[in-house]
């Protein structure tokens, strides 16, 4: 063990550059590790879990590097933060009442050309943001929307009306 340390630097902060940059190196390989142990949807599709997961995982391991926290403390509580998440992740799968803890549910904005200023303001979207994400589905007028709605991970997703 002493030899990792001496590799590492000490845990007070004082590490030299050349043990910040073995530090540097660790942690990117344990970050990947833990980050593929959490599962893919961390960074995609998130949700405020997710969200909240990325940024303490992110943050522990800039605290492990930087020698603010013990190195192999901070790799230990990470890796519990990342299983932790999967197995909350794993665990909505098989009970509908934890996924409807978990997840964030869509919300429609926009039925049949009517604009729900109400789910937009609870939202904290404002009609300009509506218009955006129709703009960015190639529908310039909510009165050509059949359906609008704020999916789970933020987007807007537009089932637009027929045209002819």
């Amino acid at each position: 063990m002493d030899a990792f340390y001496a590799l590492i630097g000490p845990e007070n902060g004082e590490a030299s550059w050349w043990q910040l940059s073995v530090r540097a190196v660790i942690l990117f390989a344990v970050g990947v590790v833990y980050i593929r142990i959490a599962g893919r949807r961390t960074f995609s599709k998130a949700t405020p879990l997710d969200i909240i997961v990325a940024i303490i995982i992110g943050s522990n391991l800039s605290r492990a590097m930087t020698g603010k926290a013990p190195f192999l403390a901070a790799l230990a509580a990470t890796l519990v933060l990342a299983l932790l998440h999967r197995l909350v992740a794993m665990a909505t799968l098989r009970w509908s009442w934890l996924a409807s803890l978990m997840k964030v549910h869509p919300t429609v904005l926009v039925r049949d050309g009517l604009v729900d200023s109400n789910a937009l303001r609870r939202h904290g979207l404002s009609y300009e943001d509506l218009l955006e994400g129709l703009r960015l589905e190639q529908v310039g007028d909510p009165a050509d929307v059949v359906r609008a709605t704020l999916e789970g991970g933020g987007r807007i997703s537009v089932i637009p009306r027929e045209k002819g």
